[in-house]
């Protein structure tokens, strides 16, 4: 008898981030980039408005198009159920939330004028903390030195020489918190007799 085949949740925090993704995209065209500008992008507001700490998160559910969507939702699928299967669902939605804090505040503090949003950022955490895969303790693995220089070279080298509106900082940040995360997550500990 065949073995019946079924579709499964198997990623739950990378396939409900990038359906919620969705979702806010489908509303910021239902009231013409309203919503997305209140809650899902984050920019230079009041610290008495209790929205601009909300939005230090809620800007990496936000983007600036289909296009914009797409590019990080096939990464965030690609990589994601790899780094959830590995790390456990827990630790992947903690992972999100620490580089969405991270690369908002990064935004807030050192880029006043610029409105940030976009799941951009979690993907090069992503992409890096993939190349920390088969990691060792006391080794740098070299696909993550190559990973570094490629991505995050090039984000460097395009954030000095293109003025587009594609946020470099944030693909660094994100890259940055990947590395710091990716050696923490992946560090044995040392256990004492």
């Amino acid at each position: 008898m065949k073995k019946k085949l079924k579709i499964s949740y198997n990623a739950p925090v990378v396939l409900t981030f990038v359906l919620i993704c969705l979702v806010v995209l489908v509303i910021d065209g239902l009231t013409m980039g309203k919503s997305t500008n209140l809650l899902f992008m984050t920019y230079h507001s009041s610290l008495a408005n209790p929205l601009t700490y909300i939005r230090f998160f809620t800007h990496a559910l936000g983007h600036s198009g289909w296009s914009h969507f797409i590019n990080n939702a096939a990464y965030l699928l690609l990589l994601g159920p790899m780094l959830e299967e590995k790390h456990g669902s827990q630790t992947l939605l903690e992972i999100i939330a620490i580089t969405a804090l991270v690369t908002g505040l990064v935004n807030y503090i050192f880029f006043p004028s610029v409105g940030l949003c976009g799941a951009s950022g979690v993907v090069f955490a992503f992409i890096i903390l993939a190349s920390f895969t088969g990691f060792k303790d006391g080794e740098i693995p070299l696909t993550f030195i190559l990973v570094a220089i490629i991505y995050i070279g090039q984000q460097v080298i395009e954030g000095i020489t293109i003025s587009d509106n594609i946020s470099n900082m944030a693909h660094i940040v994100g890259g940055a918190v990947g590395a710091i995360l990716g050696y923490v997550l992946n560090r044995k500990p040392k256990y004492s007799r």
